[in-house]
């Protein structure tokens, strides 16, 4: 049995836990709702009573995240949280493998690249729709068309000059020019839906629709979003296992580490580094690590001043010690990165990196010719690990004259507010499970207003990252990721901290999860110990 609570201070927050829950997540309202965690409090113990630990649902399953979504419709967001849930009820003609991150078919049975610039690929038969309407190339050629209308999922749908369908079940798809992520890019977004429901106008936010494992049931906004099990899911080697699946929003990292403690959930998704040893203690809990590739960093809007000017970046950069912004954010469960480019991927160069150098960064203040004492900014961040990052930097900004303040925002608002370019400087990070989508989403013009988060506009660059698209040969493409990483390093667009580590904590009943280096499960494979 999981130690009982002692300390007075964990069982209220456990208890408010409790009872803030609604219909849609956390225990059911016939289950037993208990209060552990554990303490050191000494308490008297002829006054505390045993409470029975929750039981768990056998076939149900709750997650926790640090935010909600900020939509369910598969185009038009730039959110992590939301591609979890849309891995709920959408499919794509290809996914990311967990291992390797190369993407391997999903929807598509087969495919054949006829020439440099043709590609024909052929969908499984007998797939279904949520609402029991059978797929066809019909609904690919209208999904990649739908998706292009959204400026979020731009980074992905460009690639293409023409989609046409050969027969019910296979399309051909024409590209712009060679393109060495085609199948990235149809494995990252390009989700399919529905025709008809695209033709008929449909929500796809308040109405998701799709092929996937799971259908969804409701969103109780500020709460958590509930799935139930798709039974007609047409995937014979990942038959969905658990009958209902919810997310539950819990933004404080402490109240999620507690809430897995006293059963209220089963998975923690963003577990808070500082309770990783706790966790690890608990023999009911099992914490799944994996070297990441999600670059965490202090982020510059490069179209405003004062960081516009390139030496003032340069100095902000070599006036942070990244080593001790990783072991305060994230208790040291990361890699320092210099590099703006993760040193994971093959391609990304360290020549041009700025160091931590304090007499450096009052060098490059100098050149800039901009007086510290006259510039004040703000720093928007949405986590506890986004705010002590902030926290970090704000000190030692203020050892070379800058003054920061900070700003905690709920994570819907700091998106909004990023992707329109209402911001000075932000907390943040990206992931991609290739260094060419990585430079393409940060870099690339085209992504303003998706993911090119510091807001570059740099000709040069962005006719190199084209370059290295239409590249088929590897070596040659890894030259020019090479050459970009280079001269991304010297702009100093953003302050590279570290590439973190994939943390997951679970009920150790809990069988099947495997996480991958960008951080994507397969759901519909957990099942509970039997």
């Amino acid at each position: 049995m999981r130690i009982q609570i002692q300390k007075a201070a964990a069982l209220l927050l456990a208890l408010l836990l409790a009872l803030s829950m609604t219909a849609c997540g956390g225990a059911k309202a016939d289950e037993p709702k208990t209060d552990d965690t554990d303490t050191t409090v000494e308490e008297n113990n002829s006054q505390t009573e045993e409470e029975p630990v929750a039981e768990r649902h056998p076939d149900s399953l709750t997650l926790a995240v640090a935010s909600e979504p900020t939509s369910l419709n598969p185009y038009n967001h730039a959110s992590v949280v939301s591609g979890y849930m849309n891995q709920m009820t959408y499919n794509k003609l290809f996914r990311l493998d967990t291992d390797t991150l190369e993407p391997v078919p999903e929807l598509c049975e087969s495919y054949e690249n006829i020439d440099e610039l043709t590609w024909r690929f052929k969908i499984h038969e007998g797939v279904y729709f949520h609402d029991g309407v059978e797929m066809t190339a019909e609904d690919v050629k209208a999904s990649m068309e739908y998706a292009r209308t959204f400026t979020e999922s731009s980074r992905y749908t460009g690639f293409w000059e023409s989609v046409e369908i050969v027969d019910p079940y296979t399309v051909e798809i024409k590209t712009n020019s060679p393109h060495a992520l085609i199948l990235n890019d149809l494995a990252n977004g390009n989700t399919i839906v529905p025709k008809h429901l695209i033709d008929e106008g449909n929500d796809f936010n308040q109405n998701p629709i799709g092929s996937g494992p799971y259908k969804y049931v409701e969103w109780v906004l500020g709460d958590c979003v509930k799935f139930v099990r798709n039974d007609n899911y047409w995937d014979e080697a990942h038959q969905p296992q658990i009958a209902e699946i919810t997310w539950r929003a819990i933004p404080e990292g402490t109240s999620r580490t507690i809430a897995l403690e006293a059963g209220e959930v089963d998975v923690v998704i963003d577990v808070d580094t500082n309770d990783i040893d706790r966790l690890e203690a608990d023999e009911e809990i099992e914490v799944l690590s994996k070297a990441g590739t999600r670059m965490a960093f202090f982020g510059m809007n490069n179209e405003a001043a004062p960081f516009d000017n390139e030496n003032f970046r340069k100095a902000v950069t070599a006036a942070i010690d990244r080593e001790a912004v990783m072991m305060v954010a994230v208790n040291g469960q990361g890699i320092v990165s210099e590099s703006l480019n993760p040193s994971v991927f093959q391609g990304s160069s360290q020549e041009g990196v700025i160091h931590y150098d304090v007499e450096q960064a009052k060098a490059y203040l100098a050149e800039s010719g901009i007086d510290p004492a006259t510039v004040t900014f703000t720093c928007m961040t949405y986590t506890d690990e986004t705010r002590r990052t902030a926290e970090v930097i704000q000190a030692y900004l203020q050892e070379i004259g800058i003054t920061m303040e900070i700003e905690s925002l709920d994570f819907a608002a700091w998106l909004e507010r990023l992707l329109s370019g209402d911001f000075e400087t932000s907390v943040g990070g990206y992931t991609a499970s290739d260094l060419l989508t990585y430079m393409k989403g940060l870099w690339h013009s085209s992504s303003i207003g998706a993911s090119n988060l510091v807001r570059l506009r740099d000709p040069e660059i962005d006719g190199l990252i084209d370059k290295a698209m239409t590249q088929l040969d590897p070596e040659a493409r890894t030259a020019t990721l090479e050459e970009i990483s280079r001269k991304i390093n010297d702009k100093a667009l953003f302050v590279s901290l570290y590439t973190t580590t994939v943390v997951r904590a679970y009920d150790a009943d809990l069988q099947g999860l495997q996480v991958s280096a960008s951080g994507g499960i397969l759901y519909q494979d957990l099942r509970w110990a039997e």
